[in-house]
């Protein structure tokens, strides 16, 4: 993916630089890209996962049928839980959340781990949401906005408020996220509530040549 195709340069390295394993995927569910926490996960090269559906590497899978991934494409924004299947045949249950947003015409649908366990369904931190403190309306939008690559003089034009107000707003975000960075931020919101509203985010192009090389899915 690159900035100069649409992804704003923050997206771009929310996904590169992530801890959390992220996998794009198209309306067929075949793997568009993945990002290097997603290689690390299970195990498996970049290479030999573009292009492929998503579900051979999930035990059991596909999770859901092609009505039940139709409407959940329709509904913008969903999650759940799926043991994906490690290289060296062991499993790794994730927990996930994906929104479905249009890139070049295209819906696509990015996928976040937001909790990973390689002892069945016993995560080590808790499910999304709990012990987090709630961000305030203000802090959803300055995250909006940080998140679509505004910049902080941006964002305070935008919104009607100083730039020292933006800079408190986003690090009062960080802090209540857990987040070490606008970067890291960015990649929380990716998997969750933190997310615009499905179709306003600008993705860039998935590889096509990846997508052109992939078998039908069966």
């Amino acid at each position: 993916m690159s900035h100069d195709r649409g992804w704003p340069a923050l997206f771009e390295s929310a996904f590169r630089q992530s801890r959390n394993a992220m996998v794009l995927l198209d309306e067929r569910r075949r793997m568009v890209d993945v990002n290097a926490a997603m290689v690390q996960l299970i195990g498996r090269t970049r290479s030999g996962m573009l292009g492929r559906p998503v579900f051979e590497i999930v035990i059991r899978g596909p999770i859901a049928t092609e009505d039940e991934w139709q409407d959940a494409m329709a509904a913008g924004r969903f999650s759940g839980e799926a043991t994906l299947r490690h290289a060296d045949g062991s499993g790794v249950t994730v927990q996930w959340g994906a929104t479905t947003e249009v890139a070049t015409g295209r819906r696509l649908v990015l996928v976040v781990a937001l909790h990973t366990s390689r002892w069945g369904p016993r995560f080590r931190r808790a499910p999304d949401g709990a012990g987090r403190r709630t961000l305030s309306r203000r802090e959803r939008e300055v995250v909006r906005l940080v998140a679509l690559g505004h910049t902080g003089p941006e964002i305070a034009d935008e919104l009607g408020i100083t730039h020292d107000t933006v800079r408190t707003h986003v690090r009062n975000a960080m802090d209540k996220v857990g987040a070490r960075s606008r970067a890291h931020l960015v990649a929380k919101a990716l998997g969750d509530e933190l997310l615009p509203p499905p179709g306003t985010l600008i993705m860039a192009a998935p590889d096509e040549a990846a997508v052109r090389a992939a078998p039908a899915s069966p």
